[in-house]
């Protein structure tokens, strides 16, 4: 249960309907490049109520020290946040045949998740199903990744499709659609970071909304799919610092949203 939070009882959030955790739809994965143990607890202290999922961005955290990583995961699943590592990490570990002993260490480590991706190698469907079910095994939950990081390596949309509906009937807790940190020219995001919308409603007749992670660091993608969706989207790849500015977009606490909150009556009297 939430904390009271200090403006309680003054004003309601002019978008309503906001889910609260433990929840299954409207989460926030924040990707983590690389924060110390006292800025990971600055963060959960501030905004872990808003924070469902940190992803130790690519391979990253292979540089900590065990001790301090174990600590570090410790800490983030204390606060009610689930923690993974970097879905390209795990794909390194594929190309090295190591992808078992990857599994065993992330479950000694600490990690209650893994991110399940081919963003850069070619991962064959059977295989990528068996290494899901490998993770499963292990008590692990998984998150899988559909879409290629180079735009030279895009896959047609119709076999990102079947690839999303595969995975989550192999077991996978949700699909993030690819964006990476940029947000422009890959994903369902054009060259100028817009929303392409043929690429949107394929994904959208692949699986329910509830089950998708939209990766989406702008700020004008988050609006625009928290205007589609509603407040309780699934959004990724969003910076520490922007939690709580993510927030106040989905429940009409920024100007962005109020204003149509407020356009289509959508305020609470």
């Amino acid at each position: 249960m939430q904390a009271s939070k200090a403006w309680d009882g003054v004003c309601v959030h002019p978008i309503g309907g906001r889910s609260a955790k433990p929840r299954r739809a409207g989460v926030t994965m924040v990707i983590d490049k690389g924060l110390g143990l006292e800025s990971t607890r600055e963060l959960l202290s501030l905004a872990g109520d808003y924070i469902d999922f940190i992803k130790l961005g690519f391979g990253t955290s292979a540089f900590y020290d065990a001790e301090l990583l174990r600590a570090k995961i410790r800490l983030i699943r204390g606060h009610g946040v689930h923690v993974y590592p970097g879905g390209t990490f795990l794909e390194v570990a594929e190309l090295q045949s190591a992808t078992e002993a990857f599994l065993d260490r992330a479950e000694a480590l600490g990690f209650d998740f893994v991110e399940v991706s081919d963003g850069t190698l070619a991962i064959a469907p059977e295989r990528r199903r068996r290494i899901i079910a490998a993770a499963l095994e292990r008590g692990l939950g998984v998150l899988t990744e559909v879409g290629k990081k180079h735009p030279a390596d895009r896959q047609p949309l119709e076999v990102q499709r079947r690839q999303v509906r595969e995975d989550l009937a192999s077991g996978a807790r949700y699909v993030i659609v690819e964006a990476r940190e940029s947000g422009v020219g890959v994903g369902i995001y054009d060259d100028d970071g817009r929303i392409d919308r043929a690429a949107l409603e394929a994904f959208e007749t692949a699986a329910p909304p509830e089950r998708l992670i939209w990766e989406a660091p702008l700020k004008s993608q988050q609006e625009a799919l928290i205007e589609r969706f509603g407040p309780n989207v699934n959004l990724g790849n969003i910076h520490p610092q922007e939690v709580l500015a993510l927030e106040a977009l989905r429940v009409g606490l920024r100007g962005d949203t109020l204003r149509r909150a407020a356009r289509v009556g959508a305020r609470h009297e």
